[in-house]
Order: structure tokens, then C-alpha cells, then sequence
């Protein structure tokens, strides 16, 4: 019996330091942005009267270890902004800062090391932001984040993303420092002449393994975005032009002597651009025409002994930019453009006597990809996609008579998607994605169409998740119907 009750005592303790702790969780603290004229210098010190005279950010709450737990080290974090750009200062308190850890690493790569960061969601749709993170030793880490991602997990980094940003830190006698300037050509956000942002401040101690925010986040609600404070008193900011052009040129080179020293050598020469373009605050397209990758490292070697395609993680840098639309409900697999010639094996088949096959391409020419992405004010979410590769073909030798053939291994193929992601009440979603693949002549096309939705109570402690989705194959004589569907609370 004292068993039982001591156990009931546990448990209601429990529920009520739960219960306390969500309610510290569901306010949300504000920061007042500040407005400048005056240049800040970005070295690590807050030294401007800028900074000295602007509102600051404190009282962080711990997640980990234990959530709710305040810090063992201060911070203190203040906000400016001009016509250009976003400026982050932060005051990052430690009673030994001998002891603060700094490894050197690449960038977007965090390593054995303290960190601050920021997670700005400038159309406060709760789900959708932007990450910037800096370490002591000057690392930066960007990405674009999802704070609730679709039905599963709860959040996702696109890390490919790269924006450019300054950042400068500096090692105190009483913690450390950091400077954060972020252009408004990284960001997107509302053409409003008054406008508050979505913002989280995040800082990890690595040696104590404590990683707290501003606006506390609770473990037992999903996603990171929605809990986010609220920078407020953004007035006639403006985006600037986002216009950029990066045309390249790369020349493939290969000689090759055998064991009778006789030399071969082939030369290739390919040239393209990539464009990006903000057609507004919302929206950017980007393009490449005859894009190159022959700096993407090769995929492992896999023995793949089912009956069913290995699916490659995708390292090409157009198709991992910007993704988190297209990614919805997981039906586009990027890999198949400029992938294996969809007919590769047909060369193989009927070859006559006496011939062989001497070039026959493993991947498809891309000839341009362009994708349109964005969200609007009322939280509806487009991206439009368009890829088209060229038609490859095998060519097979007669020895009997030197004569050559071609045997077409892919015809000139079109890929489109289209995502249609609309934010609702509670941090909820539902989204329409459909995909086509269109070939020229008798070889197959393909469709698929799927609806997802996620539906959460106001303080996301109930969720209603479920996708379907429904393909087609358009053989020469039939199709092929497959279906698939889930729903889970």
C-alpha cells in the first residue's frame, strides 16, 4: 500500500511539473528589433552604442539534458537590423571559458564544439525556417529546417542549403562572443511595412551536453518552429534584388597506354549556367541548362540481389537545393533524371553474329532543369518542377563487314512535379503532390498523384496524420493502377 502510494505521489509530481512546464512553454516571449543607421563592424565585440542600448534576450531554458532546467551559463542575446541586413549579437556567458570547446570542422558540419544559433520562421507559418548557426572557432552552419515534417519525424535540415552570411566570434575572459549579419537576400519574408518574425535563439555547452533555447522547447510537443518567441518591429524592409548567374566550363581529359605502349586519348569539353532568381518575395526560380556534376562523388557499389531499384542518396547540388516542397510525401525520387538509359539493355538483345557493342551511354543527358518555389502570405505553399534529358543511344559494330548501327536506348524524356502545401491553424497541413514522367515515342509514361495531411489540436498533444497516393503506368497495350495509403494518430 505505501508502495502504491509513494508511486502515485511520483506520478502526480510528474504530471503537475509537466503541466508547469507547458505553460512556460506556450508563452511566448518577444524581443523588440531595433532599427539603425549606423554600420556595425563585425569582430566579435559589442562595443557600438547600438548594441549596448538595444533590448536583450535572456533566461534560456534547458531541453537537454533535463528540460526545463535553467543553464549553468548565461546568455545574453540582442537584435538590429538597417536596410540591408539582420544583425545578431550574443553574449555567451562561461565561468571557465578555458573549457569552451571550439574544434575546427568544415563548414555545415558541427563538430566536438559549443555552438549559437537561430532559427528565423519570417512567415510565421510554424513549420517552415531558416537556421543559421556559428561556433567559437567561426564554423558556420546553415540550413533550411522543417519544424514538423510531414506525419513522422519531428523535424527535418535540408543542410544543402547555403546562403551567404558574415559572422564573426571572439573568445572573452568571461565567455564568448559572436557577431551574426544576415542580408535580407538569404531570407524571404512579407511585403508588409510593420512585421513580427517567428525566432528562436539556441546554444549548446558541449562539455556539460546542455542545449537550451530562448522560448523554452517541450519534448512532449512535436515540432521546434511552433514554439518559437516572436522578434517583433520590423518596419519598411525591403528584399533586394536576388538575381544570380554562375556559368562554368570543365574539360574532361583521358589518356590511356597500353602494355604495347601505344596511347590513346579522348578530350571533352562541356559548358553551362546555373541561374537563380527571386521573381519576389515569395517565389524563386532556379535553372541550370546542360548542367555538370562531375564533381559529385560516385555512389558505393551495392550487390542489390531483390527485385526492386536501390534507392542512391542524391548529391547533385540543383536537386538537393530547396527541396522541402518537392520532397512532400516522398514520390519524387530525383535520382531517375539523368539516371541509366531506361531501355539501357535493349542494345543487348538481338545482336547478330559478328556484332558488338562498342559505346553505349550509362546515364541520360540533362538538357535544362528549372524549378519554381515559394509560399504565400496566406501560408499556401507552390513549387513547380521541369527537367528534360536527351535521348541516349547504344552503337553496335559488325565486324563481318565494319558497318555500325545505333540502337536507342532513351528517348527525349520530360519530368514535371507539381506541390501544392497548405499551412492550417495548429501548426496542421495538407498537401497535393503529383508527379509525370512523359517519353517520346512507344516507350511507357508514368503518373502518380498523392494527398497528405497532418491535423493537430491547439497545444499538439493529439495528432491526425494519413497520405494516399495512387500511380499509373501507360503501357503501349494496358496500364498499370498501384495504390498505397496510411493514416496514423
Amino acid at each position: 500500500m505505501n508502495r502504491l502510494c509513494g508511486t502515485v505521489l511520483v506520478l502526480l509530481f510528474q504530471f503537475f511539473s509537466l503541466q508547469t512546464f507547458a505553460q512556460l512553454a506556450l508563452e511566448r516571449k518577444e524581443l523588440n528589433a531595433t532599427k539603425i543607421d549606423a554600420k556595425i563592424r563585425l569582430d566579435g565585440v559589442l562595443d557600438e552604442s547600438a548594441w549596448i542600448n538595444a533590448p536583450i534576450a535572456s533566461q534560456f531554458i534547458n531541453t537537454e539534458p533535463i528540460p526545463g532546467n535553467v543553464p549553468t551559463q548565461e546568455s545574453e542575446i540582442r537584435v538590429l537590423y538597417d536596410d540591408e541586413a539582420i544583425y545578431i549579437g550574443a553574449f555567451l556567458y562561461d565561468t571557465h571559458p578555458e573549457k569552451i570547446l571550439s574544434e575546427l570542422s568544415q563548414r555545415d558540419r558541427l563538430g566536438n564544439t559549443d555552438w549559437f544559433g537561430v532559427i528565423i520562421d519570417s512567415y510565421q507559418d510554424g513549420i517552415n525556417g531558416l537556421e543559421f548557426i556559428v561556433t567559437p572557432s567561426g564554423i558556420q552552419f546553415d540550413a533550411k529546417f522543417s519544424g514538423i515534417a510531414s506525419g513522422q519525424a519531428d523535424y527535418s535540415e535540408d543542410v544543402s542549403w547555403d546562403a551567404v552570411w558574415n559572422s564573426s566570434t571572439k573568445i572573452t575572459s568571461n565567455g564568448w562572443v559572436c557577431e551574426l549579419k544576415i542580408p535580407y537576400s538569404a531570407l524571404r519574408f512579407k511585403n508588409h511595412s510593420v512585421q513580427n518574425w517567428n525566432v528562436n535563439f539556441m546554444r549548446q555547452i558541449r562539455r556539460t551536453r546542455e542545449k537550451s533555447f530562448w522560448n523554452p522547447i517541450q519534448p512532449n510537443i512535436r515540432g521546434i518552429i511552433n514554439q518559437s518567441g516572436t522578434l517583433t518591429n520590423l518596419q519598411n524592409i525591403k528584399s533586394p534584388l536576388r538575381l544570380q548567374f554562375n556559368p562554368y566550363i570543365a574539360n574532361y581529359s583521358n589518356v590511356y597506354r597500353d602494355a604495347a605502349k601505344i596511347s590513346a586519348s579522348t578530350n571533352n569539353v562541356n559548358a553551362g549556367l546555373d541561374v537563380k532568381y527571386g521573381i519576389n518575395d515569395a517565389f524563386t526560380l532556379d535553372m541550370t541548362v546542360i548542367p555538370d556534376f562531375g564533381q559529385v562523388q560516385f555512389d558505393n557499389n551495392i550487390l542489390n540481389l531483390s527485385p526492386f531499384e536501390v534507392r542512391f542518396q542524391e548529391n547533385r547540388p540543383f536537386f538537393t537545393e530547396g527541396t522541402e516542397l518537392f520532397n512532400k510525401g516522398n514520390l519524387l525520387y530525383s535520382r531517375r533524371i539523368g539516371g541509366t538509359p531506361v531501355d539501357y539493355n535493349k542494345a543487348y538483345v538481338g545482336l547478330s553474329s559478328g556484332e558488338r557493342i562498342i559505346s553505349s551511354p550509362t546515364t541520360t543527358p540533362i538538357l535544362n532543369a528549372s524549378k519554381i518555389s515559394g509560399r504565400l502570405n496566406n501560408g499556401l505553399g507552390v513549387g513547380v518542377f521541369n527537367a528534360i534529358t536527351g535521348a541516349t543511344y547504344a552503337k553496335v559494330l559488325n565486324e563481318n563487314n565494319q558497318s555500325s548501327r545505333q540502337v536507342e536506348t532513351s528517348p527525349l524524356v520530360n519530368y514535371n512535379v507539381f506541390v501544392l502545401d497548405q499551412n492550417l491553424r495548429n501548426n496542421s497541413s495538407v498537401t497535393f503532390v503529383n508527379t509525370s514522367v512523359l517519353r517520346m515515342g512507344p516507350t511507357y509514361d508514368a503518373n502518380v498523384t498523392g494527398v497528405l495531411f497532418t491535423l493537430r489540436d491547439k497545444r499538439n498533444n493529439y495528432a491526425l496524420s494519413g497520405n494516399s497516393a495512387i500511380s499509373q503506368r501507360f503501357l503501349e497495350n494496358k496500364q498499370d493502377i498501384g495504390h498505397q495509403y496510411s493514416l496514423n494518430f
